[in-house]
């Protein structure tokens, strides 16, 4: 990939997602562009590139290819273990009468985060409760994606356990398609987190994972500022493992509290309501109704 064509593709997805690609990263953008550019007729990706220029189709193949983050089942587990462990009875706690928790999936690309979240919650959500999980992200590809809940083998063998398979997936054809009780409790939206954030409303989780990385500090700044009104006052933001908001400037920093869970650090809004975490006992009582 020619240096003046990697510019344009890397100004082109800063402008379009903020996202940034930094040089070094040529082999990647051109494995990614690659396919497309063979699809399009292109002889080159270089040639590709110039055709984004005056085709608007193919720009949002593109940008759809660039903004494709890693991910998998249960991704780094210890999260998931605070979650169910710590966070769940927490909210529980809390929301006796309405029985209903919210959570958002931020950048859920192909949506294994959502998922996993939805198993968890038809595990140990006692009878008589719901919940709804928001999935969102740049990219409509991965938006089709998650609306569909079909994976390919590869996909599968990536951090699922075996019971969940049985329990949650059906075959189809040489894909595996999520079931439709979990498909209903997940519902998508295009957000580019780079950008003012529709109306939302508030979650109880925020899975902010692994995203923060790709951008630069004032719009991973902005990002923080805008997420604070969509955390209920006593819920939870996790970010991924390899981010850090200990470099905020001082008006952010004020506006989360940290509370290490475990191996995980969650986020909470800062003087947020908080109640006393439900011990194993109580909790497991509660549990009794839960879902087989």
């Amino acid at each position: 990939m020619a240096p003046a064509s990697f510019q344009l593709i890397a100004a082109l997805v800063l402008r379009e997602t903020s996202i940034i690609y930094e040089p070094r990263k040529e082999y990647l953008v051109e494995a990614r562009l690659h396919p497309l550019a063979a699809q399009a007729g292109c002889a080159s990706v270089d040639a590709y590139v110039q055709m984004l220029s005056i085709n608007p189709v193919e720009r949002r193949k593109a940008i759809d290819a660039l903004t494709i983050n890693e991910t998998s089942w249960f991704r780094d587990n210890a999260p998931y273990q605070a979650f169910t462990e710590t966070m769940l009875p927490a909210l529980m706690a809390n929301r006796t009468e309405r029985r209903h928790l919210s959570i958002w999936s931020a950048a859920c690309s192909s949506g294994q985060e959502a998922y996993s979240i939805a198993m968890l919650l038809d595990q140990h959500l006692p009878a008589g409760w719901t919940a709804d999980i928001l999935a969102t992200d740049v990219s409509t590809a991965m938006l089709t994606r998650v609306e569909n809940g079909r994976y390919s083998q590869v996909e599968m063998n990536r951090g699922l356990p075996a019971t969940s398979l049985v329990k949650y997936f059906t075959r189809a054809g040489s894909e595996w398609e999520i079931v439709p009780a979990l498909r209903k409790m997940v519902r998508t939206r295009h957000l580019n987190l780079a950008e003012p954030f529709p109306v939302i409303g508030t979650f109880d989780l925020v899975l902010l994972r692994n995203v923060l990385i790709y951008f630069d500090q004032p719009t991973k700044h902005g990002i923080l500022r805008r997420m604070h009104q969509h955390v209920a006052s006593d819920g939870y933001l996790l970010l991924g493992s390899s981010e850090t908001t200990l470099d905020l400037p001082a008006d952010l920093h004020a506006m989360w509290d940290r509370e290490q869970i475990g191996r995980v650090q969650a986020h909470r809004p800062a003087g947020g309501l908080t109640v006393p975490r439900p011990s194993s006992t109580t909790f497991s009582a509660a549990l009794t109704g839960a879902r087989p």
